[in-house]
């Protein structure tokens, strides 16, 4: 751990706690005083609906619908940003995007220099050091701390906390020969065809599982899959070009993605049965943002992955916990990514950092049943642009910059190159459909209000200088000059 700062309160925080509360963890084991295992298995770009205990009427997921079955399945989860970098950023941090600065995806001026009215906020594409992860904060309390997969924060993620990294780096999708192999990540080379990366991810894992079944563990499974670029296994692609398309899902090389994500879960909980350890470790499965246009279809959820409504930020999410989950129960209350860093915490009986900052809340009222879980505002700040593509959309982004809030079923977003709003009551009209601004004035004020008060409070930096180079003549989507007749591209 580099972070000289960072240990400090670490260290400050564990003092703290061996004086003023038990240490002990709240799973099964407690009264052995074992601490419970964590393995958190983070998906990338699935979607909403793209699994079978989510209504996937194509994809075929056994092991994850099994999952849900023994544990909690939240239906009103969300990613604390509508892409990758953000999301993974206030997971290992616990912190919204204004405070972290990884407000998205690398350019945050993604899209054509004539569509866009103002100059975004400039975006961070590392975790500072001065962030105290949760691996940080877990490793202090003596757990062994290993990342396999995607980072997307920096270079080296065993600078913040883990002391294994397996195919981590600041890449955002598989380089080189994609999900098969040869490839070449840090600790994962293969110079050999024919592997398939998100199995050879799920054999690394199991591994350090079995390396590392006497100790407590925290495993952080992060799959490149099922972002692009689109690459299956043969045998899967074909299983699926053979089965009848569903009435929302139909893309076979997208199942065969998912069905080796399933794949993935079902040898680790294997593992864990293997080994005895099912009873004192705690499974989390979920996903980094929403699902990708043109690749699912988040129906009944409005968008895609890039975007605020509820198809961007909507993401699936499971928890077993066994012997303080109840089997087969399902979880309404809306719950953000920010929520994990306090509820991994609680569940280890491991201190806050001395003098650091959480977002969320624990979870672990909502998991057990006991005690209360606040009633509170979640929020969204993307001060951004991503471009959309001329064939799909009938705008050049898929977001201009934007802010959110949701309380209770209500939601608002405000859009920050026109202040325009919208406000939706997610219960009665998922799809937001129906913009109520108008019917629901007072709604209106209440929610924009408490954003407003929100952004001065964590100092969200709003965009508000105009672009020199938009053009408000500019046609979308473009159009493209007509070639002499007689000349062909390339002569």
């Amino acid at each position: 751990m580099r972070n000289v700062a960072a240990a400090a309160m670490i260290a400050a925080g564990l003092a703290v706690g061996m004086a003023g509360r038990p240490q002990e963890a709240l799973g099964a084991d407690t009264s052995a005083g074992q601490k419970p295992n964590i393995v958190f298995i983070f998906i990338d770009d699935l979607g909403w609906t793209d699994l079978g205990c989510m209504g996937s009427d194509f994809y075929e997921t056994p092991h994850i619908d099994r999952l849900a079955r023994d544990g909690m399945l939240f239906t009103r989860a969300y990613s604390n940003g509508p892409n990758c970098a953000p999301s993974r950023a206030s997971l290992m941090s616990g912190q919204y995007t204004p405070r972290h600065g990884v407000f998205t995806v690398g350019d945050p001026a993604r899209g054509r220099d004539r569509y866009r009215k103002l100059v975004p906020i400039e975006n961070k594409t590392v975790l500072d050091d001065r962030f105290v992860t949760i691996a940080e904060a877990l490793h202090a309390a003596g757990y062994v701390t290993a990342t396999m997969g995607k980072w997307h924060l920096g270079k080296d993620p065993t600078t913040q906390g883990f002391d294994v990294n397996i195919a981590g780096c600041q890449w955002g999708s598989p380089r080189g020969g994609g999900y098969h192999s040869p490839y070449r990540y840090p600790n994962l080379v293969n110079d050999q065809p024919g592997e398939y990366l998100t199995d050879r991810l799920t054999q690394e894992a199991c591994e350090f599982i079995e390396s590392n079944r006497d100790r407590p563990f925290f495993l952080y499974l992060t799959h490149y899959a099922v972002h692009t670029p689109l690459q299956g296994r043969k045998d899967l692609v074909e299983k699926y070009k053979a089965k009848a398309p569903g009435k929302r899902h139909r893309h076979p090389v997208y199942a065969a993605m998912i069905e080796s994500v399933d794949q993935s879960l079902g040898a680790v909980l294997a593992k864990l049965d293997e080994l005895g350890l099912t009873e004192r470790t705690l499974v989390i499965f979920t996903s980094d943002n929403g699902g990708v246009g043109g690749v699912t279809d988040n129906s009944p959820l409005r968008g895609a992955k890039g975007m605020l409504y509820e198809g961007g930020i909507r993401v699936p999410l499971i928890v077993k916990w066994p012997g303080r989950v109840a089997p087969g129960t399902k979880c309404e209350v809306p719950v953000i990514g920010v929520d994990f860093y306090p509820t991994l915490l609680e569940v280890t009986g491991t201190p806050m950092p001395s003098g650091y900052t959480l977002d969320g809340q624990s979870l672990v009222p909502l998991l057990t049943g006991e005690g209360t879980f606040p009633e509170r505002a979640i929020y969204w700040h993307f001060p951004c642009y991503l471009q959309a593509s001329a064939r799909r959309s009938s705008s050049p982004f898929r977001t201009t910059p934007a802010g959110a809030i949701r309380v209770g079923d209500w939601k608002l977003i405000e859009f920050f190159e026109d202040g325009r709003l919208e406000l939706y009551n997610t219960r009665q009209d998922i799809g937001e459909t129906h913009n109520l601004a108008t019917e629901r004035p007072q709604k209106l004020r209440e929610l924009h209000t408490r954003l407003l008060a929100w952004r001065q409070q964590v100092g969200a930096p709003v965009p508000t200088r105009p672009n020199p180079k938009y053009d408000p003549t500019a046609q979308w989507p473009p159009t493209r000059p007509q070639r002499p007749k007689g000349k062909r591209k390339g002569r």
